[in-house]
């Protein structure tokens, strides 16, 4: 009879790697928030894939980069903490560029007893001979347990990958029920589906002064799940982009965030959005705790 194995994986590496796209794919399911812009993940995101004869519950953290904030700061606090809490590190990279947060990333992970798999990742975006170099440097870094290549938006990869963080966990209990895909509370990502949601709708300038925080939650009798959120913002600025003219790009914002809510839930729901101006709020301590940060 095989043994059951399980245990806790952190995803890391540096912003814009695909790590939550990675996540997603090996859940088969939406468990974090994905963006084109850097730094989309602020907080330690846990996904549960369970297999056959193991459950893996992987751990997207914040992408390593050069803090600028208090927000910043803790965002890399709780990455470089997971290293000490886990069984097994994912290394993520970009195929196509190396970056300073990379190999201090490298550097962090060395001192550390935690095995650690490199994923090379966005392999569908160059031609396979460039790839064998990329690999080959990085096998020379001598602490890596494996290196596999992969393509997280194009789903390549992937069971290769599940099949190898299976063979480095320790035999051990189920941690969750099958039916859970992730830890996370249903308000917290509620407020990350309308962060995304204005990520994806707002200019450059704009996503990373956004935080949201829910104001309201109620079930009304009719089962109808009212949500009431602020989107806060740095700068007035920022508040007419995310408003847009005569409200246009706040009700696009809401549509989008109430589908993708209604989908999570699995309830009708009325959504309520307001955007505030909380100048500085990514330095306010007090505001920091009270948004879960």
């Amino acid at each position: 009879m095989s043994s059951f194995k399980s245990g806790f994986v952190a995803i890391v590496g540096p912003t814009n790697v695909g790590k939550s796209t990675l996540l997603n794919a090996l859940i088969g399911d939406k468990v974090s928030i994905v963006s084109s812009r850097p730094q989309t993940t602020r907080q330690n995101i846990r996904g549960i894939k369970n297999l056959p004869n193991g459950q893996i519950v992987f751990v997207d953290t914040p992408g390593i980069h050069k803090p600028v904030h208090k927000l910043g700061e803790k965002m890399i606090k709780e990455a470089y903490d997971s290293f000490k809490t886990v069984d097994l590190a994912i290394l993520v990279v970009d195929c196509r560029k190396r970056t300073n947060s990379e190999t201090k990333i490298i550097s962090e992970l060395k001192k550390t007893e935690v095995p650690t798999i490199l994923v090379v990742n966005k392999v569908d975006s160059i031609k396979k001979p460039l790839l064998l170099p990329i690999i080959d440097n990085f096998s020379k870094l001598g602490f890596l347990k494996e290196i596999i290549p992969t393509s997280a938006i194009k789903r390549e990869g992937l069971q290769e990958l599940l099949m190898v963080v299976l063979k480095y966990l320790p035999e051990g209990p189920k941690y969750f029920d099958d039916d859970i895909l992730t830890d996370q509370y249903e308000r917290f990502m509620v407020a990350e589906i309308i962060r995304e949601k204005v990520m994806e709708n707002t200019r450059q300038e704009v996503p990373h002064s956004v935080a949201v925080d829910i104001t309201s939650w109620q079930k009304r009798d009719d089962g109808l799940i009212s949500i009431h959120a602020n989107i806060l913002v740095e700068k007035e600025g920022q508040k007419i982009i995310i408003i847009g003219k005569k409200g246009a790009m706040l009700k696009k914002i809401g549509i989008e965030a109430r589908i993708e809510i209604e989908h999570l839930l699995g309830d009708r729901v009325f959504l309520e959005l307001w955007v505030k101006v909380r100048k500085a709020w990514r330095e306010d301590e007090k505001l920091l705790q009270s948004l879960g940060y």
